[in-house]
């Protein structure tokens, strides 16, 4: 579900589990293309407190419904905020964590109704989606290999969990093929940085 066309900015979102290498190249890309480059949770002042309450280093009992509500109340603040008026602006966006990310952890993840996370999210973002979303994907064990361990409360939430993140993350890329792009995360930084400059390339159809 594309932005519309004209002199908007694109959008474009990185999504992927813990160790994937998505924050490192969704910055090389904002800087390659010269795109404000923003993270969900925490891209604005109010998304900052609560991407602390989010990702407390311990458990803070935080039930699961609160936090797919947090997750959404912080995208509404940051696409208020933040992305929608660069897009206006006919500025490039590149999202490190979009709607892919609560739809993986707090509808797959956690168990709450996918639809409905979606459809609280989409309302949240006030119906903008991504032009694209790169999903990167890495084995598990290089995963935490990269991560050393859990460092936050989702970070924490066990292997099956975020087994079921990734399976979360890939289904969504198989039901909108026209929307996600899968790249493989393993190897370099630059080797996995030209396998992303080619995947966006060859779904917006232009060059970055």
């Amino acid at each position: 579900m594309p932005s519309s066309a004209g002199t908007r900015g694109r959008f474009i979102v990185f999504e992927g589990g813990e160790g994937s290498g998505k924050s490192t190249q969704a910055e090389l890309l904002a800087n390659r293309i010269g795109a404000v480059f923003t993270r969900q949770p925490g891209g604005t002042e109010l998304g900052a407190q609560v991407r602390s309450i989010l990702l407390a280093a311990s458990d803070n009992g935080l039930a699961d419904r609160a936090e797919a509500l947090l997750m959404a109340a912080d995208r509404a603040q940051h696409v208020e905020e933040l992305i929608e008026p660069a897009l206006q602006a006919g500025r490039d966006v590149v999202c490190d964590r979009y709607i892919g990310s609560s739809v993986a952890y707090q509808g797959f993840g956690r168990g709450l109704d996918t639809d409905m996370v979606r459809a609280i999210s989409g309302w949240a973002a006030g119906g903008l989606w991504p032009d694209v979303t790169i999903l990167l994907t890495v084995p598990q064990e290089l995963s935490l290999e990269r991560t050393g361990g859990a460092r936050d409360r989702i970070e924490a939430a066990g292997a099956e969990f975020h087994r079921r993140v990734a399976e979360g993350f890939v289904a969504q890329a198989k039901d909108e093929p026209e929307y996600w792009v899968q790249v493989d995360g393993t190897g370099s930084v630059q080797e996995v940085e030209q396998r992303v400059l080619a995947a966006v390339e060859e779904i917006l159809g232009e060059p970055v």
